[in-house]
């Protein structure tokens, strides 16, 4: 699944053809379709799998003992390292792929939607644990810094996809922490 994720990632839905996952999946084309029914199926698919993978590496990192700001850090740390992996700078599924599909394919729109709402939900709860325990300030609400957060993480896999490099992105980090935490 993860060659798949891959070509999808390169070439995007409309791009990647059926000759193109298959080979990745190495699979012939009737098994491919056998095993995920269409080509939107098995997107959904790789797209499901790559949110899991997201949300569990940030719900790890949220759970470590240390300050929020740095938890916080870390998790941004993490997506630029996932977002600048070589040899080319992809971005992120949800954003640089689902979100061209998402008008004319409901059905990612809505896959794309549900992940992106979990992930700021993990980020919601550990805003929320550390109003709760006196690390943050309830103001801004600790909904509002989650979507903030995901604001970032959109703005990271945008500048990673267009070539920012690894370290521009961790100098934006580093300026916009403080914003987010204080």
């Amino acid at each position: 699944m993860e060659r798949v994720r891959g070509v999808f990632m390169e070439k995007g839905f409309s791009g990647a053809s059926l000759d193109d996952l298959a080979h990745a999946a190495r699979l012939n084309r009737p098994s491919l379709y056998a095993a995920f029914g269409d080509k939107e199926q098995l997107y959904i698919t790789a797209l499901n799998r790559y949110g899991a993978m997201s949300i569990t590496g940030i719900d790890t990192i949220l759970a470590r003992q240390a300050p929020i700001e740095k938890r916080v850090e870390q998790c941004l740390r993490a997506a630029i390292a996932m977002y600048c992996t070589s040899p080319r700078q992809l971005g992120c599924m949800i954003i640089t792929t689902a979100t061209v599909e998402a008008p004319t394919h409901p059905k990612i729109a809505a896959a794309a939607d549900k992940l992106m709402s979990e992930i700021e939900a993990s980020f919601e709860r550990a805003f929320a644990k550390a109003v709760r325990d006196g690390e943050l300030k309830p103001s801004p609400t600790p909904a509002t810094r989650a979507r903030l957060m995901s604001a970032v993480l959109d703005t990271l896999a945008v500048r990673a996809r267009i070539g920012a490099s690894a370290a521009s992105l961790k100098a934006y980090v580093t300026t916009i922490v403080p914003a987010i935490c204080g």
